[in-house]
């Protein structure tokens, strides 16, 4: 598995599996991919943490609806990559162990309940270089390339 950030040393890192989708259509003959703009300026791609016992389709079907009010068909698996990091909102060091998805279809509810949360569509090398999470960044590279070939 690929690892991003540094591990501290005599810290306790708390495990997040977490499942996230990426999103294309093509929009003026390009590529642009799905991405969460938060209230405070930060990107991230749709998706979060695994609940109790979810699948990891479950868990994005869940994710997408109540992150950008969309509902997504889960597609090919792209890849696991994990990423140590602090987090500044709940003050917890955790380690984020991401599963990435295409989604195929999707479709926009409008039903979002996270108000905190924008959809934008990005060039992906755009979003790549937006991204919070350096894994998230791996993955839309490596989705983007794929989709290229």
């Amino acid at each position: 598995m690929i690892t991003f950030g540094v591990k501290e040393k005599d810290v306790a890192y708390v495990l997040r599996p977490a499942v996230y989708g990426l999103l294309f259509r093509k929009e003026n003959e390009q590529n642009v991919i799905a991405i969460i703009r938060t209230s405070r300026n930060q990107f991230f791609l749709p998706g979060g943490g695994i609940e109790d016992n979810e699948t990891h389709e479950a868990c994005l079907k869940r994710e997408t609806i109540e992150e950008v009010g969309m509902e997504v068909e889960v597609g090919n698996f792209i890849g696991c990559a994990e990423r140590y990091f602090y987090s500044t909102t709940e003050q917890k060091y955790y380690i984020s162990e991401g599963h990435f998805y295409l989604c195929n279809h999707f479709r926009l509810l409008n039903v979002s309940s996270e108000e905190d949360h924008f959809l934008e569509w990005m060039k992906p090398l755009d979003a790549a270089a937006s991204l919070y999470h350096e894994h998230q960044s791996w993955a839309v590279k490596k989705a983007s390339n794929s989709l290229s070939s």
